[in-house]
């Protein structure tokens, strides 16, 4: 019987003003597939929407750290305890890039020694390097942020196939095609239509990438604040129009399974699903 992955957007927010205001929650995104937890980028509120979503973080077999920027990292270290059982035993894969695990020209370290000591296993994450956790292999994507060591990630799921998420990066030529093949790709879509910002996507630059990887959905996520107020819905349906490819803007709260299909729910409980078949 196929094992569906359920995503669950517990952050839809990124950049600063989003981080500091929380228009959208900055707490990442928690997959779960079968009795296997992932986090990938604990920014603030990681722990209390965890806890809020009920996927105790007891619960985490591998906790992903994207880049040292604070709206990815700073609740890494208390889901670190938790994974460990409160410190009481060595277990789960923590995977960051050297940027966060032993600091770089921009940032000191993002999680402490003590903290790097606690997991079974520490993966240092570089473009093109591949790792596991439990069944799922894993793979470190080249971003290009003005976090030099930040990275993005593709994953392969057993029957289910491969979800990408591109952290933060700012769009080149080719960036597409790392992504290609894919069920689903989150894309950190910082600002909206013909707004730019270095080092970062905004949705023209998201289209570009949509129609060069041709995944079977994509999910926009990560709004800075100019983005909030353009109304992420708006983007999706145009580049949805523009592609062809089923476009959603993640909202606070909102799960995605993928399974046969792929099923998007709201964050309450009378919001209509939506479902692709993809």
């Amino acid at each position: 019987m196929l094992t569906p992955l359920d995503i669950h957007f517990l952050g839809t927010g990124g950049g600063r003003f989003s981080m500091i205001t929380q228009k959208r929650r900055t707490a990442g995104i928690r997959l779960v597939h079968g009795e296997t937890h992932i986090h990938v980028d604990p920014g603030p509120g990681a722990l209390v929407y965890s806890n809020w979503a009920r996927l105790s973080p007891q619960k985490l077999d591998g906790i992903i750290v994207t880049h040292c920027h604070p709206d990815h990292y700073t609740d890494a270290e208390v889901l670190i305890e938790a994974m460990s059982r409160g410190a009481r035993m060595k277990r789960g894969v923590l995977a960051a890039p050297v940027s966060v695990l032993k600091g770089n020209a921009e940032c000191d370290k993002s999680v402490s020694s003590y903290h790097s000591n606690l997991p079974a296993k520490v993966e240092t994450m570089q473009p093109g390097q591949s790792f596991g956790i439990e069944d799922i292999v894993l793979e470190a994507v080249e971003a290009r942020h003005s976090e030099k060591d930040g990275v993005g990630l593709r994953l392969a799921f057993p029957e289910i196939g491969g979800v990408g998420y591109t952290s933060d990066t700012g769009y080149f030529e080719g960036l597409g095609k790392l992504y290609s093949g894919l069920r689903v790709l989150a894309v950190c879509a910082m600002w909206p239509r013909n707004e730019h910002l270095r080092y970062h996507l905004n949705t023209d630059e998201v289209l570009k990438i949509v129609e060069e990887a041709k995944p079977g959905a994509v999910l926009l996520t990560h709004f800075g604040m100019k983005m909030v107020n353009a109304g992420p819905e708006d983007e999706a349906s145009y580049i949805e129009e523009e592609t062809g490819v089923p476009a959603v803007a993640a909202r606070d709260g909102m799960r995605v399974i993928v399974g046969d299909g792929i099923e998007v729910r709201g964050p309450r409980k009378s919001d209509e699903p939506r479902f692709i078949d993809a």
